[in-house]
């Protein structure tokens, strides 16, 4: 179940676990698993708190790793039965921590759980201790990988580098991004390699340059190879997220695709004319080829 207000969670004594959950990493499924076993030991409903867009989305300006539609479905394989998403704006950033509690009191908080540098209220004022005056806190320590804390900060800096496989390793998965197919502007087919545009959701981290992928539509799941950058070559100026569907022929407008990425190929760079960068795409498409053994 999905509310958007505390006034519509159903009553009851839950276990709730807050945070922002963005891209529902592996730090964050380390703390779900232990907030999802106390709710079984205690024969309580698991409940999320979460905000939309994340807190950082908003505050800070940087890019989202999953849309709140990416987040829901997300967090319902991780077993939480319901799912509290405000909407987070300058309203909600200004308020006092002690609404923030009350709301927690509304939702039937029986226990809490949330990471170890959680923090609520204006100016981030509230933490652990304000949360025991509602009710027992488990805090729990952030999960690390190769000695560092897995959290959404350090996955979207590998994004930043295109490092999808590093990334995939401190998501537990592989990073995926979804959108409608729009109409681009026909360069790839005139190259002999049609794409389909991909109009992702405004903020969705991207992974710059070129990359092996797995493309899902409504036609199917299909190997691909992707580009994602401005295209110095023809004379671009603005991000592209464009997918060339290997084995695939026929017409994507209007359809939603899923693109998960699997392995960067190269980064996108200038080529000296057409010709040179349609000889590079057909060293892509061969590379992709024998990465997925076809």
């Amino acid at each position: 179940m999905i509310s958007a207000s505390p006034s519509d969670v159903p009553a009851g004594p839950k276990v709730v676990a807050i945070g922002s959950f963005d891209g529902v990493h592996l730090g964050h499924r380390h703390l779900l698993a232990r907030a999802r076993r106390l709710a079984q030991e205690n024969g309580l409903p698991l409940l999320v708190y979460t905000f939309d867009p994340p807190t950082k989305v908003f505050v800070r300006g940087v890019g989202m790793l999953s849309t709140l539609t990416e987040k829901l479905e997300l967090l319902e394989e991780e077993g939480v039965d319901v799912t509290l998403a405000v909407p987070f704006d300058e309203d909600f950033a200004a308020r006092d921590k002690e609404e923030f509690l009350d709301d927690l009191r509304r939702i039937g908080a029986a226990r809490i759980v949330v990471g170890a540098d959680f923090g609520f209220g204006r100016g981030r004022g509230g933490g652990p201790a304000d949360l025991e005056l509602v009710a027992p806190t488990l805090v729990v320590p952030l999960l690390e990988l190769a000695g560092e804390p897995v959290k959404s900060t350090r996955i979207r800096e590998l994004l930043d580098r295109g490092d999808v496989e590093a990334a995939r390793h401190l998501l537990g998965r592989p990073y995926s991004a979804r959108g409608l197919v729009i109409r681009g502007d026909g360069i790839g087919a005139e190259l002999g390699f049609p794409t389909a545009n991909v109009e992702p959701a405004p903020n969705k981290v991207l992974p710059r340059g070129v990359f092996a992928c797995e493309a899902t539509g409504p036609k199917g799941r299909f190997p691909a190879v992707v580009n994602v950058g401005v295209r110095p070559t023809v004379g671009g100026n603005e991000l592209r997220f464009e997918a060339h569907l290997l084995g695939f022929s026929g017409d994507l407008y209007g359809h939603e695709l899923k693109v998960t990425f699997l392995k960067k190929l190269r980064d996108e760079k200038q080529f000296s004319s057409r010709e040179e960068l349609r000889r590079q795409i057909g060293r892509d498409l061969e590379e992709a080829r024998r990465f997925f053994r076809l």
